[in-house]
This record gives C-alpha cells, structure tokens and sequence, in this order.
C-alpha cells in the first residue's frame, strides 16, 4: 500500500467522556492513523464527535510521544533519565517489588491506575496483578462516587430511561455539566428535540459557558446550592397541584413525609441560598410541572462538592414527584453503568481478590505518600508503585503534598505513560504506552448504552507496550499465577463476552457495537425501583446505598434524611471571601490533550474568569497576574473579565499542566483531599479562596 493510501476502519474513544463515541479512523498507507469522525450510523454517536479527538492523529503522531523506556540517572523530579531496554526496565520495577515487599509487606506496593483510558481490557487488567499479589488496592474516587451514591440513592441503581429519548422530549434539562465541552452528543440530541418537537433547553450551572448559550431558560446559580433549587422546584410541583400523587402513591416510600418537610422549602428560601430569583426558579419549577416529556440529563459538575450526593439525590427526586418516569422522553437520567453485567472475573482477577487487603483512596494519594495514618488505614507506607492511565501530580488534590510524596527517596515510582507527564518526571522508570488505535480493547458507554470494540489497527511506534503487556511481564517476573496473564487482550475481551452471554469478540467486531438498552418499562421503572419495595427512595440510608465502597466516610452521619441543601461547602469567609470551580475546559480533557498544540493554541492559558465588579474592587484588571489561596497553598494565574457568573464566584478552566501556571504550581495545589461523604470523592469545584495582586 503506497503511503498515500487511506482506509477507514471501526473503533471507539477510549477517553473518560460519557459519550464514549462510536468512531471511523483513517489508517494510512504509512502505519499512521489520519482523520477521525464519528460513526453515522451509530444513532448516539450519530456521526457528531469533539474537536479534540477529532484532531487525534495530532496526539498519535506528536514528535514529544515517549518512546523508549528511560531510567532516572539524576535526583527525582529533575528529568535526567536515560534509555535503558525494555528488559532492564521491567527487572528494576519487579526487583523494587520483590524489596518493599520483602521489607514492609505486600501492602507496601500500591499499582494505580484510573482512566486514562476506559478499555476494560488495558485499563482494569492492573487490579489482577493488585489481587494476585495481595498489594494495596486501590479504591477509585477521583470521579464518580458523589453522583453515583447520589442517583443510586434514589432508583436503587445506576441506570435510566435511553439516552437517545432526549431527542423525542419536550423539555430537556441539562444540570450540572457543559456538554458541549465535556460530552458533545448531549447536545446532538437535545437540539434535535427542539429542531423537530419545539423543545425547550434548560441548562444549570454555576457560570455562562457554551452550553448555556444553548438555553432557552439558563439558571446560574451559586456552586453547591443545587439541592435548595431541587428543593424549591418540588415545592412548587406540590403547592400548584403539578405532583403526580398517584405515581407518588405506588412508587415513592414517603411522598407525604417529603410533601410536609418541603412546605418551609419556598422559592424565597432557595433563592436566597442560590443567588437565583424567585421568578427564575418559578419559571423553571413551572417548566418542568406542566411537561410530562421532561428529561433531566444529570452531569457530574455539581456533584464535586462536599454536599454533591444530596444535590444529585435531590435533582433526581423531582423527576418522582412529576412522574416523569412514566413518560417517553421524561425522567433522569444520569449514567448507564448497570445495565451492561459484565463478567470481569478473569480480566481483574476478581477469583483472588483478598478482602482483607486495604484499599487506598486514590484521591488521598498526597495524604497516603505523605505517611498520614487515617489515609493509610493502619497499614505500612507506600514504598513501590506503578502508576498507569493516570497523571495524578497534576489531577489529585492537595498537590503539595503529591508533590512532596513523590520526591521521597525511599519510594520507588514507575510510570507508563504516552507524554512525559508531571507523574512520569518523578519516575525511577518511565515506560513508553500506547495509544487506542494501537492496541484491542473493548468499551462500554456510561452517557449511552452500547458496547464497543476498539481493534488494534496500526502498529505502535517506537518501543511503545500496551498496559497488558506490562502487566504480563511483571506478573511474569514477581511469581504472580493467574490464567489471565496467559490470555492476550483480544482472548480476554472474548472471555468476558462469553462468560456475560453476549456472544464472541469476532461477532461484537463484525457489529461493532451492540445495544444494551434495557425495554421501556425497565427502563422508566415501571414495574418499580430497584430496591426490594419497589420505591424510589426519598428517605435513603445512606451508608446502605447499593454501591461499591470501602465504608462510610466523611460526615455521612448528619447527611439529611431527605432531599434538602446540606451547609457543608466550604462556604466563603471574611478571610476567604471566594469561591473557586475548577470546571473542565473545552480543548483538553482531564491532563488529556493538554499537550497537543491546537489544544493550548484554543486554550492560550491558565485564566482566572472574575466577575469584573470583583476584580475592580480588588484593583484587578483584564489580564492581571492575580494571586489567589487558601491553607493548602496558593497559585498565580492571568485574570479574564467574565461577568457570566455570581460575584463572589470565580472559575479556573482546565487542567493545565502544572508548569503553564506562573509558579509551576497547578490549580489542585487549591483543591482538598478529604472525603465527601458517605463513599468518597474529591470535592473539586468546592474551594474558599482569597484573591491578591500576583
């Protein structure tokens, strides 16, 4: 094939979206992957995908790719490193292994991983080296635990009415994430209910972005507030007869109980708490009360807050008290997660799992580096990891104390990375990955509801390794026995499929995706929640919601027993006056895309978006160096004029590699580790900060 030769071939994005887009990828005559649009005739995809990925062969073919495994030969954090073979590197991170192991404990070792990739194949294959070798787990909290408590809370599990039913709605709320920037076929199909019904789009959020200049009602209200709004909408629904009372009857657990509490919850007590109008919120309550074909499509955002499992609980109630379920193209819908069922025994190793080995919080990791004896569980220090899918110096919170984790001599870190990331410059041994095109794996969507196969389809450059062979040849070195590190990652995609009874890899390849939608009446819980009553629960016991977990923690306990605001934000101060959001950029996602040059050409550089009334009485101007912190540190960065928001409330889009902040110091050095209640999570758009001349 000459080297102008171009075929198109099937795959699906592997990146931490729920969109999880179903893909045709330009394969070159040379071995290089060319343009990448999304699938037509998907009919969530619908042939709509970001512009980030779109531009991927800028990623897959970027000259700073790593591709030659490299030691450390200067102190950490310097980036002296040298090649070594991929032979040397792997017998140095198994002989630090076999070390910490021999000195501390198994549970001295701690592989961490997030997503980086969401392949169940390359991403999860990590814990069955964890469980064969009985190292420290870890429990994943960067991102899902507050919305998923907070949903499953309500239904009793973590599934919805169909995705694609926002297109046939009359009403579509979008609360708590900007699409547009964060999962763009959101907005494929509620722009095509309002193209071909009139639809209405509501959007919440906490500052005008892209996807509320898609609203016909926008609600910018003040972060952490969400629950008031929920609650003052429901009280409408019940003072002006919008209740559907009978549904209330057969598929809530207290509807009357709920109906009483709110009588105090009046538009006037929640806009005084949301920084909303009455009118606003009436509008909105109204909207939603007299729209049967209302679906509340629930992001993420405004669950990242101490009180994110009550917002998110609230918001999903008041499709209950509507009724909304009942209808197609009403309901909330938040995530997907439980309608797949897959069979993950042998990719994981869930056959070996010891119960008794700890599980550290991924978002403590600068408390468990730092020797912190809660974040450590009672257990041995960290003494070796491996970290893949992840660039947690720059994701986790309280960097400072990542930082200074990671500049421990006495810890040895190896990380597998594509880009010579702020985790991989700590390294002892770097190790060059691949990228989704370049290996098999297989996906599952979380904003829809296909399963997707994502076919190796060029070779990788260089001396790239995809995170299964890794995992092989460690398991390989340190003695770990399983069946799985003998399979490669094709086998055990099919392994998975068989074993959950939906057929072979080679079937799901040929289809190339398949749907999982449960029927209608499943879907729309029609025949009852998925708790053992059959109710939606207004009332949940909190550290019993079915979700997974590694016990109650944070303030779970005075976590209120119905959808109500709960006051434990870290509310301004007189010190403190501010409050900070660390929303998610349009041109990067997570550390992704970061480093690509149209990205940071769109992005230009760390902002801090100020209301110009606030930055006026602070003597701060459009391009200003501002300083802004808090008692875990402070950063400086540009400020841009933005009056799109509450005063008092400031956004800092990102994540921007630490070094494009004026002090080397990413905006995480702001953010907290302690845990949202009751499962965990990181609290990161929730930040009192004071605010300075740079």
């Amino acid at each position: 094939m000459n080297a102008e030769a171009v075929i198109v071939r099937a795959s699906a994005c592997p990146h931490d979206c729920p969109s999880t887009c179903a893909l045709e990828v330009e394969v070159r005559g040379d071995g290089r992957i060319g343009r990448v649009r999304g699938a037509p005739d998907n009919d969530y995809t619908a042939g709509v995908i970001c512009a980030k990925v779109a531009r991927y062969a800028e990623r897959a073919n970027h000259p700073d790719r790593l591709m030659h495994p490299l030691g450390r030969v200067g102190p950490k954090g310097s980036g002296r490193f040298e090649p070594i073979s991929w032979e040397a590197a792997l017998d140095r991170i198994a002989e630090a292994f076999v070390d910490a192991e021999a000195r501390f404990g198994a549970q001295s070792v701690w592989p961490y991983f997030y997503a980086g990739t969401m392949g169940l194949a390359q991403r999860d294959g990590l814990n069955r080296l964890t469980h064969t070798k009985r190292y420290s787990r870890t429990f994943g909290t960067i991102c899902v635990n507050p919305a998923w408590t907070g949903y499953i809370a309500g239904t009793g599990l973590l599934a919805g009415p169909d995705p694609r039913e926002m297109a046939v709605a009359d009403l579509v709320v979008i609360w708590g994430t900007n699409a547009v920037a964060t999962q763009v076929n959101v907005m494929t199909h509620a722009v095509k209910a309002r193209k071909t019904r009139g639809a209405k789009i509501v959007v919440v959020d906490v500052y005008r972005n892209a996807t509320v200049d898609q609203a016909d009602l926008a609600l910018i209200l003040k972060p952490g507030t969400d629950a008031a709004l929920a609650c003052a909408v429901m009280h409408v629904l019940f003072r002006d007869g919008y209740a559907d009372r009978d549904y209330l009857a057969k598929y809530a657990d207290c509807p009357a109980e709920l109906e009483q509490h709110l009588k105090s919850r009046t538009p006037e007590w929640a806009a005084a708490i949301t920084g909303l109008s009455v009118v606003e919120i009436e509008a909105f309550a109204r909207m939603i009360g007299t729209t049967p074909r209302s679906f509340l499509r629930l992001g993420y955002g405004f669950t990242r807050s101490r009180n994110g499992v009550v917002s998110m609980h609230a918001a999903a109630s008041i499709a209950t008290v509507a009724g909304l379920w009942q209808h197609e193209g009403g309901g909330a819908f938040h995530n997907n997660g439980a309608i797949y069922r897959l069979d993950k025994t042998m990719i994981e190793g869930l056959d070996v799992v010891d119960p008794a080995t700890r599980q550290l919080d991924q978002s403590r990791l600068g408390p468990v580096l730092v020797g912190e004896a809660d974040a450590l569980i009672g257990g041995p220090p960290v003494k070796a990891m491996i970290v893949q899918n992840t660039n947690p110096a720059a994701v986790c919170p309280e960097q400072r104390k990542v930082a200074a984790g990671f500049a421990r001599d006495d810890l040895f870190l190896a990380v597998h990375e594509q880009f010579m990331t702020e985790t991989a410059r700590m390294a002892d041994v770097v190790l060059p990955a691949t990228m989704f095109t370049e290996h098999d794996d297989i996906y599952k969507g979380g904003g829809h509801q296909y399963l997707l196969y994502g076919p190796k389809l060029v070779q990788p450059p260089g001396q790239c390794r995809e995170n299964h062979f890794v995992q092989v040849e460690l398991a390989r070195r340190l003695g770990a026995k399983h069946p799985g590190f003998a399979m490669s990652p094709r086998e055990h995609v099919d392994w998975m499929l068989q074993a959950s009874g939906y057929g072979t890899v080679d079937e799901l390849e040929a289809r190339r995706w398949r749907d999982m939608q449960p029927d209608f009446r499943t879907a729309h819980y029609l025949d009852g929640f998925a708790y053992p009553d059959g109710k939606f629960r207004f009332r949940p016991d909190w550290p019993a919601v079915p979700f997974a977990n590694a016990g109650a923690m944070g303030p779970w306990a005075n976590a209120p027993s119905l959808p109500d605001y709960w006051p434990v934000i870290e509310e301004a101060s007189e010190a403190e006056p501010f409050r900070l959001v660390t929303a998610p950029s349009r041109s990067f996602l997570n550390t992704t895309f970061n480093e690509t040059p149209s990205s940071l050409a769109r992005e230009k550089r760390p902002t801090l978006l100020m209301h110009p009334d606030d930055a006026a009485a602070l003597g701060l101007g459009e391009g200003a160096i501002a300083r802004i912190g808090n008692a875990r540190g402070e950063v400086r960065l540009h400020v841009a004029l933005f009056d799109g928001l509450k005063r008092g409330v400031v956004i800092s889009e990102g994540l921007w590699p630490n070094d494009a902040f004026l002090d080397g110091e990413g905006i995480n050095v702001l953010t907290g580790a302690d845990p949202v209640a009751p499962f965990g999570g990181a609290a990161f758009h929730d930040n009192r900060i004071w605010i300075g001349i740079g």
